[in-house]
């Protein structure tokens, strides 16, 4: 007997950081080829600048007392620049090492100098569904995000920043700090509404015809809403607990918009979660579909095999050749076979058709 050959597989990302001690700074994603790119903006009510850098150390000192510095770093597989931000801003090194580990849940932690949040921000890019990971770290005066590729949800933020409108100039960090997770937020509803034309162009096309819709197509749809429930149901923890913080840099005025953005994914939770059984129902769907058109075609073939049963059993019985059968010398027998025949088969077609089986 020959034995199986089991294929060795390659070690993962995980299996790497075991044995690792707590704290070590190792990037466990896969986009390894992302260059640093940190884009500063700074400003106040009355000023506001954007600079781009390609060293962390030239961001060091930037910004002034009464200005606020949001600092976007994007290439989590440099794992260097990260260690000397982290080292600037004193932030401990359990904190670096969920900053660059792009499978840690959302979660929230709170230190006496800042608040680090975790969340997932999710987009569609060439229509496939992209998970990424951001980190958030809040302080007096300055806000920090981390995330593995260039593109973002914070464009309509960058545009609010710049042309000053709205309250978010004069605010402080923790102000900012709603609005990027609201930004985030914001998006989830726009896979909502991108989920929501995906069910219902499935039904659509499983009412029409069932051949269009295979059964491919629903698990990568049912995997898209488990991947985004597993990505945003955790932040409605971190949500309850950031709307209850009591630190020197979150101000009670802002208190208030952490409630709205907790009722915000609240309201997402609940959408995915019926979306989710509406996926469950369009597998129901899909298998009745296609057992009523395997019931259709065991139908047909059946009334046809019915039809030709008594036609089988005229013809085998005169079939048989015997000499002393009765009719077998008729000169017009031959026809009159015929004509029961086909007698026969009009008023089963006609009986069939009645009982609404044809």
């Amino acid at each position: 007997m020959a034995k199986r050959k089991f294929k060795i597989r390659k070690p993962s990302k995980a299996e790497k950081k075991i044995g690792l001690p707590p704290g070590t700074v190792t990037y466990m994603g896969d986009k390894e080829d992302i260059s640093l790119h940190v884009e500063v903006i700074d400003y106040n009510a009355d000023i506001y600048s954007l600079q781009n850098y390609k060293d962390i150390t030239e961001t060091f000192e930037l910004g002034t007392d009464d200005s606020i510095t949001w600092t976007n770093i994007t290439g989590l597989n440099n794992v260097d620049d990260v260690k000397k931000l982290g080292a600037y801003y004193d932030i401990h090194p359990l904190i670096l090492e969920d900053i660059v580990d792009p499978y840690q849940r959302p979660k929230i932690d709170e230190f006496d100098d800042y608040v680090f949040v975790v969340a997932k921000m999710l987009y569609y890019k060439e229509n496939q569904l992209v998970v990424e990971h951001i980190s958030i770290i809040m302080g007096e005066g300055y806000v920090l995000t981390f995330q593995e590729s260039e593109y973002d949800v914070f464009d309509g933020l960058r545009k609010r920043l710049e042309a000053g409108k709205g309250r978010i100039r004069t605010q402080n960090s923790d102000y900012l700090l709603f609005c990027i997770l609201d930004s985030i937020i914001d998006n989830y509803f726009l896979i909502m509404e991108a989920i929501s034309e995906k069910i219902e162009f499935m039904e659509d096309q499983l009412f029409q015809d069932s051949e269009e819709t295979s059964s491919q197509q629903i698990q990568e749809l049912k995997r898209e809403a488990l991947s985004i429930r597993k990505a945003i149901f955790p932040l409605r923890e971190v949500l309850s607990r950031l709307e209850k913080l009591d630190t020197k840099y979150v101000y009670p005025q802002t208190t208030n918009y952490f409630k709205d953005l907790y009722d915000n994914i609240v309201q997402v939770i609940e959408t995915i979660e019926l979306y989710r059984e509406m996926i469950w129902g369009l597998i129901d769907m899909y298998m009745s579909t296609i057992s009523n058109k395997m019931n259709n075609v065991m139908k047909v073939l059946t009334i046809i095999a019915t039809i030709f049963i008594p036609l089988t059993f005229i013809a085998g019985i005169y079939g048989m050749n015997f000499d002393n059968m009765p009719e077998l010398h008729y000169k017009y027998g031959y026809y009159v076979v015929w004509g029961v025949m086909l007698v026969i088969l009009f008023l089963m077609i006609l009986y069939f058709k009645r009982k609404k089986w044809l």
